[in-house]
């Protein structure tokens, strides 16, 4: 009996990757939105023709914004509310009236940037909170901190909204640990954010990018931290989150795969990874950068019964 007991643990532990890939995974295209540098978590508006990216910068990240015209992507440049501090991870409400971004920049006015802290140490400017700015004609209003119910900490990034308001992202759950949580909005404000149970105790989840009627999730998930983290999917039961299905080798390229954001027909994945692009022969093709991909969850949403394709479709992204 006790060795029974040991493989039914291993087999636990392991049941992420023990998921069935379909016969013929489709294959990642990599989106590359007006150059080729490096780009992460891309957030699109609903027609598709306007894409919020995260990338590198000298005050080391910034939202870039890039828009197609006759089929191309115009060269990226800072949104008009980034450009100054730490800014990432933006992502966009379903349909539109406003984006939500992580950034270090000062909690109040005339503050100094979101310091982190971090195994007890105190990481000058390193913080993350998450922030909004709303649709205002073809602009943006000036962003604004969400509150401290979501922002329970100074860690506290990679967010992802729901139809409903609510917002699932990554942070300090009230055991102290980095998770990821949800934050309901109700009656015009978000209430308290509570943890969200997705894999087994031990997995360290990151990254999720939460479909607009939460039928189902994409996130990066790992097990041990000498492991890379792997995209995976969960879909939405009676009994909560179903267990998490490995995405496969063909999706999960590269030494990790990460930034889940679901495109604005809400059947395709965009990820970021390091992965070898087609060749191109440019100089700015940069090897080891990490680049956007995209690849169809029609498989694994038709797998469980749920539509492969937007009826209608809202929006073909090239």
């Amino acid at each position: 009996m006790m060795w029974q007991q040991m493989i039914c643990v291993v087999l636990l532990a392991i049941s992420p990757l023990m998921t069935p890939v379909p016969a013929n995974p489709p294959k990642p295209i990599a989106f590359l939105p007006g150059d080729l540098a490096d780009a992460e978590s891309p957030a699109f508006t609903p027609d598709g023709d306007t894409v919020y990216f995260m990338r590198g910068s000298e005050n080391g990240a910034a939202v870039m914004v890039s828009h197609r015209a006759h089929g191309k992507w115009s060269a990226p440049v800072p949104a008009s509310f980034s450009g100054h501090w730490r800014d990432g991870d933006p992502t966009m409400a379903p349909d539109g009236s406003y984006l939500i971004f992580t950034s270090n920049r000062p909690a109040m006015a005339g503050g100094k940037p979101i310091d982190a802290v971090r195994q007890g140490k105190v990481l000058a400017g390193q913080g993350l909170n998450l922030w909004r700015v709303d649709r205002e004609g073809n602009g943006w209003s000036e962003p604004r901190r969400l509150p401290d119910t979501v922002n329970t900490c100074t860690s506290t990034f990679a967010p992802s909204v729901a139809s409903d308001g609510s917002i699932y992202y990554i942070g300090c759950a009230p055991d102290g640990v980095i998770r990821p949580m949800r934050a309901i909005h109700e009656n015009g404000q978000y209430q308290a954010a509570y943890a969200v149970a997705v894999g087994d105790k031990d997995a360290q989840v990151r990254d999720v990018a939460i479909a607009p009627d939460r039928s189902f999730m994409v996130f990066s998930i790992r097990h041990d931290p000498r492991q890379p983290y792997r995209l995976a999917i969960a879909f939405h039961t009676p009994n909560n989150w179903s267990e998490p299905e490995d995405l496969g080798d063909v999706v999960n390229g590269g030494t990790h795969s990460m930034g889940s954001q679901l495109g604005c027909d809400h059947r395709t994945l965009y990820y970021s990874s390091d992965r070898t692009l087609p060749s191109s022969g440019s100089p700015q093709d940069k090897g080891g950068d990490d680049h956007i991909w995209r690849v169809s969850l029609a498989p694994w949403l038709s797998a469980h019964g749920l539509p492969s394709d937007a009826s209608p479709a809202p929006c073909v992204i090239g």
